[in-house]
């Protein structure tokens, strides 16, 4: 094969050398995954510290080599080539596997948590290091859950969206809410005997933050940071919202700030064409999401009416509503399928179809939000990207041809449609809430 030579330099040499660092990559994180699997044998527990090294140590620097290698060897610029013939993000042979992996890990994770004893064992020492005390299950998940989303933001900062400074800027944040307010913060509360507050979820998406029995524990607990919990709490839910929501849309949390949305956004974006785009999708959605949040603010209700009757009126009844909203809301769809389901039915499912959080957004983004994404349909060839990469199933192709502004409840404003357009039809905007419609 003819060599060729920019500027003196051979490109196709080039080229061979940065796929040899690719590959020594994934070979350094595919042992980084043999040490992890090690570590559920009984070695798990007489070399916790090791192992937790290796697999880990792998894992990062098989990532980190990579993310190098491609973003060296290939041109800025989102490229999804060959994503619809691949196993794993065409729900092909690949991604039921890996459904099937995920499912299984959230089941084991909420109902039997000793079968993973190893590897909390393995993060023991990291526990120690943040919280001063063992690991349990929740700490282990937040490790696994963190350092995903920070390998797949690096990938997507210096790989993906190198080329987009929005992009990059939104992903810095969401890695810096994941780490700081959704990982380090919490755990390092528990570890000085305070309540492990996760200051970036609210009510109603973290349920049971306005729960009677949740208020009073942290009214009660000494110190006065419990009265700024829950003042905190209530201050975003009501107040913070609303205003955030009316100026930014619901992008400013489901995209910025929020982990689900972060996970979606970094480990989860492989998946995010496996979105339905169907109509009756579109009113599966609208049916699940806002049963969601009526269930969610009906068992709040409940739960307050019952602690201020003390258990006269409902008795057991607003209890039983809790743990089965728990159940079926908190652990099953929110968990197991929101997740265990990426590589089936796309990175979006829980916050399309669940999110009560992401339903009172999208009431407050659809009628009184200045955010709205504009149009140029003159400059729509109808090639359907946009459409194709909407992790929430919207057809954004159809309001382009229109030339009509989207302003879809649904929409968390992330922006790739508008990233992968190649004609720069779609921007995203904040403007006069009057116009959202007409330009």
């Amino acid at each position: 094969m003819e060599l060729v030579q920019i500027d003196g330099i051979n490109v196709q040499s080039q080229h061979r050398d940065f796929t040899i660092l690719k590959k020594s990559g994934l070979a350094l994180l595919a042992i980084g995954m043999f040490f992890l699997m090690i570590s559920l044998s009984t070695l798990g527990k007489m070399y916790s510290d090791v192992l937790l090294f290796l697999s880990v140590g792998f894992i990062i620097s098989g990532s980190l080599i990579y993310i190098v290698a491609i973003s060296r060897a290939e041109p800025a610029g989102i490229k999804n080539n060959g994503i619809m013939f691949r196993s794993l993000t065409s729900r092909g042979v690949v991604s039921w596997i890996l459904a099937v992996f995920l499912t299984s890990f959230y089941i084991i994770l909420y109902w039997f948590p000793h079968l993973l004893e190893n590897w909390i064992r393995l993060v023991d020492p990291l526990a120690y290091l943040i919280m001063r005390q063992p690991a349990d299950q929740w700490f282990l998940y937040g490790t696994f859950y963190t350092i995903s989303v920070l390998l797949m933001g690096l990938y997507m900062i210096f790989y993906k969206y190198r080329h987009n400074r929005y992009h990059q800027v939104r992903t810095l944040s969401i890695m810096f809410f994941q780490f700081g307010f959704a990982f380090l913060i919490p755990f390092v509360l528990k570890g000085l005997n305070q309540p492990d507050f996760y200051f970036s979820y609210f009510w109603p998406l973290k349920y049971d933050y306005l729960f009677p029995g949740t208020v009073d524990f942290l009214l009660a607990h000494p110190g006065g940071l419990g009265v700024f919990m829950v003042f905190w709490g209530a201050m975003m839910s009501f107040i913070a919202v609303p205003i955030l929501t009316y100026f930014f849309g619901k992008r400013w949390y489901c995209s910025w700030v929020c982990g689900c949305g972060g996970l979606a956004n970094t480990a989860g974006d492989p998946f995010r064409q496996l979105s339905d785009k169907s109509s009756g999708a579109w009113k599966l959605e609208r049916w699940t999401i806002y049963s969601v949040l009526i269930f969610s603010i009906v068992t709040t209700i409940l739960i307050w009416i019952n602690s201020i009757s003390a258990g006269q009126i409902f008795g057991q009844f607003s209890q039983t509503m809790s743990r089965i909203y728990g159940f079926l809301i908190g652990a099953i769809f929110a968990g197991v399928i929101g997740v265990g389901f990426y590589p089936l039915l796309g990175s979006r499912v829980w916050c399309r179809f669940g999110c009560p959080l992401a339903a009172i957004l999208g009431i407050i983004q659809r009628y009184f939000s200045r955010f709205r994404i504009t149009t140029n349909g003159s400059q729509c060839i109808s090639c359907g990207n946009c459409s194709t990469y909407c992790e929430m199933g919207i057809d954004v192709r159809w309001y382009a041809q229109r030339e009509q502004n989207i302003v879809r409840a649904s929409c968390v404003g992330c922006g790739v449609c508008a990233a992968v357009c190649p004609r720069g039809v779609l921007k995203l905007e904040n403007g006069s809430v009057g116009k959202r419609y007409n330009l």
